[in-house]
């Protein structure tokens, strides 16, 4: 019902298209901008000049401006709301956000103690009380709202689109998943491990995708987003990754494009999967992924509260 509840309004589909083609466009003139240049010696640059917390404030603010942006072209242009945005439920499930943001700080602390002890050289110790305290009140006021811009914009506002104006599920569920890996792919790391690393940023953009759509809802999305991006930022930095922070640990290491790109993708996620579906009691995969957008009688519209 996440998408079929849209059928309940009369949004012009052509609405859909302004926010997704205008970000396309900001990152496809960044890459293009970008191409050819070293933007580690860049970032490297500012960093020196303003700091690591006033470059990590720079880079975030305008995407957590940009959660903003979304939420009002979806209220006072598409007069929409945010909760019809957000779930299928008649209110969002705030225990459903909080459970995906738990389990998911809980596997990033534990896979980064077994990285720390098993290879310590790898890293070093970072950590500065002044310098950690205030990049650890930035980040909690700002990751999560860059974290909900992207959901809010690819497993929200494009995957209801696509879903009403192609009439199917799989079409959002993958194009979504794909355009959200390539929003990835003028980040440092790419440039460190080669196009591979796609695999990764494209398999995250999936999950999110099923997630939404096997729980009729972007909260288990928004959840697991917000702690993928805050508690990895808070506990490991290095000069090759897009944040570059006052975290707890930095890793030293010699970035490769090893097997250990795949094992979320392969493994973890799956698991994940599993957990929410048991705990969600979810059922019929089939139809949520790759039904079709099924015309509702009005009654059975009229029941879900906008």
């Amino acid at each position: 019902m996440y998408i079929e509840q849209l059928q309940k309004y009369k949004l012009n589909l052509l609405s859909y298209l302004p926010i997704p083609l205008a970000f396309l466009g900001l990152m496809a003139y960044n890459y293009v901008a970008t191409k050819g240049a070293d933007t580690d010696a860049m970032l490297e640059e500012m960093i020196a000049k303003m700091g690591a917390n006033t470059a990590f404030f720079i880079l975030v603010a305008p995407l957590a401006l940009m959660f903003g942006i979304v939420l009002f072209y979806n209220k006072y242009i598409q007069n929409n709301t945010t909760r019809i945005l957000t779930t299928s439920r008649p209110k969002i499930d705030w225990n459903r956000i909080f459970f995906s943001f738990f389990i998911w700080s809980i596997i990033t602390i534990i896979t980064t103690l077994i990285s720390y002890y098993s290879a310590p050289s790898d890293f070093v110790w970072n950590f500065k009380p002044k310098e950690f305290i205030i990049f650890f009140v930035l980040a909690l006021l700002l990751i999560p709202f860059q974290t909900s811009f992207e959901e809010y914009l690819f497993r929200g506002h494009m995957m209801q689109g696509l879903g009403l104006a192609t009439k199917t599920k799989w079409i959002p569920l993958f194009l979504t998943s794909i355009l959200f890996g390539i929003m990835h792919i003028a980040n440092p790391e790419v440039e460190k491990l080669g196009m591979i690393i796609m695999v990764y940023y494209i398999g995250t953009g999936l999950f999110l995708g099923i997630l939404t759509l096997m729980d009729d809802g972007m909260e288990l999305a928004l959840g697991f987003h917000a702690a993928n991006n805050l508690v990895g930022a808070l506990l490991v930095t290095s000069d090759w990754s897009a944040f570059q922070t006052h975290s707890v640990l930095k890793d030293v290491s010699e970035p490769n494009a090893s097997f250990q790109i795949f094992i979320p993708v392969l493994i973890v996620f799956p698991i994940l999967l599993f957990i929410f579906a048991k705990k969600y009691n979810w059922n019929n995969w089939k139809e949520k992924l790759f039904g079709k957008v099924k015309p509702y009688q009005l009654e059975e519209l009229e029941s879900i509260g906008k």
